[in-house]
């Protein structure tokens, strides 16, 4: 087992990651920017290295200023968390190279599975379905004949995108040439795959060894979402027959051994309500976000499954092994004004009370006194719940929630009470078009100045890194 552990992170994440180390005797190593010399992941840690200024590119984001730290501090082993560098195959590359092992998968299955068109090749000989997709574009002429072909509406991905970012829905020809006079495809590659207007969003945690032995934890609900970016999520689905999460969790299990996948991962769906058929949209290579809720329905810690797993052990688990109880749902705290177009709130908390009491886990990366920074994601805290049944579940969020008290900034607590109040969300009447429908006021159309961002970044690779490090992580 590692002695000491790096985590090239921040917030919320490297605060559980420390504590998972902790637990297992692990000496731990936070990485800090100028900005966030007093932050709790750097109380915590048992060493800490300051990494550069404030701004992410010139910190969390430098990958020479990281394998200083590692090397400096000796450590044998680096997690990256999740955004920022976790998907950057050059960076896990390094770090093995150097002798460090890299908490997660191998660089050569970042690379495969980070590419979105070579992972959906991947999984053809397969037969895993998925919706009929694009080549990368190469031409606004190219793009014009492809979209024919695959059918309006069409959905834009950059190539190696993630967690939501960056895709644009095109109804038509005319949407499609507006997009593309503003999208720069010289710059950043992209593809299109028919949108399916009425899903939910179904992903699939596995767990695979070294050794080829894989399984799934179950499924996880994330349709309810703003601009592809996810607010709420849940395990299990309510949509889903047992018969039919066998189903999808035995196509994860397909997808992870079509990419030789190691170490913890999910495998993305979308469910289309019209044809009831599964589609295959990526896998992510990292912990999520949401991991909390797969944690609360197995009893499985997912954090020292990745740690022991990139140690070399193999996996103690059959599927038949894996238990379900009762019912998770994660609500994400971000320190933004839902009611002023989800603009960020940084500033001073000058009271924090987080929620307690049985069955309710909360991560976070604050307290008060400590400042929320406008450099970095506004995500600040998630509470997991984790009921007997999906309505035991919202009841102990809704008391979660009116306990949860934070000064000094806005947060996203407002909304998230309106959500699980929503007599559609109590009923489990969602999709992907849930807060479109019911919470309008929340969907503004992205700006010209937002759809032109990607403009500033000089390669596609900064334009990723840049994805990575904004806020809500998928």
């Amino acid at each position: 087992m590692f002695k000491r552990v790096l985590i090239a992170n921040r917030g919320e994440i490297a605060v559980r990651i420390i504590r998972a180390c902790q637990e297992m005797g692990i000496e731990t190593v936070a990485v800090y920017s100028d900005e966030d010399a007093d932050a709790m992941h750097v109380r915590l840690a048992d060493y800490s290295y300051n990494i550069g200024p404030a701004d992410a590119s010139e910190s969390y984001l430098n990958i020479d200023a990281l394998m200083e730290a590692a090397k400096r501090t000796e450590a044998d082993a680096v997690h990256p968390g999740y955004g920022f560098l976790s998907e950057d195959a050059d960076f896990a590359e390094m770090v093995t190279k150097a002798g460090m092992t890299w908490i997660g998968p191998w660089a050569d299955t970042i690379r495969k599975v980070g590419d979105k068109d070579e992972a959906r090749a991947a999984m053809i000989p397969s037969g895993i379905p998925m919706s009929k997709g694009s080549t990368p574009l190469t031409s606004l002429e190219d793009a014009i004949e492809q979209a024919k072909d695959v059918g309006y509406p069409i959905i834009l991905k950059p190539v190696a995108g993630g967690g939501g970012k960056g895709m644009l829905i095109a109804n038509s020809e005319e949407d499609l040439r507006n997009i593309l006079n503003i999208i720069d495809i010289n710059k950043v590659k992209y593809y299109f795959e028919h949108y399916i207007e009425h899903s939910r969003h179904i992903e699939v945690q596995i767990v695979a060894d070294n050794y080829g032995h894989v399984i799934h934890l179950g499924e996880r609900e994330c349709s309810l979402q703003r601009r592809n970016q996810k607010l709420l999520e849940e395990s299990p689905s309510i949509a889903l027959t047992p018969d039919r999460r066998a189903e999808v969790g035995a196509l994860a299990i397909k997808a992870a051994k079509s990419v030789h996948y190691n170490n913890i991962g999910t495998v993305e769906f979308l469910l289309d309500l019209k044809t009831n058929q599964f589609n295959f949209m990526e896998i992510n290579p990292r912990i999520q976000v949401e991991h909390g809720v797969t944690e609360a329905v197995t009893g499985i810690d997912l954090v020292r499954t990745q740690i022991r797993i990139a140690a070399g052990e193999s996996l103690d688990l059959q599927q038949e092994d894996v238990k379900f109880t009762g019912h998770a749902i994660e609500c994400r705290i971000n320190a933004e004004d839902p009611d002023n177009n989800f603009m960020p709130s940084p500033g001073k908390i000058d009271f924090f009370l987080e929620p307690g009491g049985p069955r309710v886990r909360v991560d976070s990366g604050v307290c008060a006194g400590l400042s929320i920074s406008p450099y970095y994601d506004s995500l600040i805290a998630k509470i997991v719940v984790h009921g007997r049944t999906r309505g035991d579940a919202i009841k102990i969020m809704r008391r979660a929630l009116n306990e949860f008290k934070v000064g000094g900034i806005k947060t996203t607590i407002p909304l998230h009470q309106r959500i699980l109040k929503n007599e559609y969300f109590c009923t489990g009447d969602i999709d992907t078009r849930f807060i479109r429908n019911h919470f309008s006021k929340y969907v503004q159309p992205m700006t010209p100045a937002q759809l032109k961002a990607s403009k500033k970044a000089k390669t596609e690779k900064e334009i990723i890194n840049a994805i990575n490090a904004s806020m809500y992580y998928a």
